[in-house]
């Protein structure tokens, strides 16, 4: 998740507010790969993570989000528009460097982007199951939504059993959601603003 935005809150920061040749046509790449489905993708990058010798190991499943997701860049990149581009001269002014107007400006305006990013990212990191079930064989790796895939495989029948195990995975989405709460509030405020 920290991976997730960090990569795509600078990379949007380059798209947003850097100018430089070519950045028009690196945007539509990157949204291109929104396009083509994981599906297609999914052999390929197998085959490769099997070449770095990652295969039943846990790099496959976090190494890729540290480049990124394009949906979040767009939508960083979309929100870091918003913001004035007078607090960046201000800021140029007072001699901050690009680094600086990175980490002093724009990333505290992006609090309400960063907590829907956030969540969105815990929220796949935490329910995905194709990635575990290709890329891990060793049942002490799973993470909980394939054992609890595989719990459901060897106590079909004890439902009670089963809805309590759901119930304890649903436990750290619920209170993620409530802790950032607060962000998407404030979000809903300053897209209401006029002005």
């Amino acid at each position: 998740m920290l991976g997730q935005l960090f990569s795509c809150s600078v990379v949007a920061y380059a798209f947003a507010r850097l100018k430089w040749p070519g950045r028009d046509i690196s945007f539509g790449l990157v949204l291109s790969t929104m396009m083509l489905p994981a599906q297609v993708t999914m052999i390929p990058v197998f085959l490769i993570y099997r070449y770095l010798g990652w295969y039943d190991t846990l790099q496959p499943l976090w190494v890729g989000s540290l480049f990124g997701s394009a949906f979040f860049i767009f939508l960083l990149r979309q929100f870091m528009r918003t913001i004035p581009g007078d607090l960046e001269d201000a800021a140029k002014i007072d001699g901050c460097t690009f680094f600086g107007l990175y980490w002093r400006i724009i990333l505290p305006l992006m609090k309400p982007a960063l907590a829907a990013v956030a969540i969105f990212s815990f929220m796949n990191a935490w329910n995905e199951f194709m990635g575990p079930l290709i890329y891990l064989n060793d049942q002490r790796l799973y993470p909980l939504s394939l054992g609890l895939y595989q719990f459901r495989i060897e106590h079909a029948a004890d439902y009670g059993m089963l809805m309590a195990a759901s119930a304890l995975m649903i436990i750290p989405v619920v209170i993620i959601f409530f802790l950032a709460q607060k962000h998407f509030i404030q979000g809903v405020q300053l897209t209401g603003m006029k002005g």
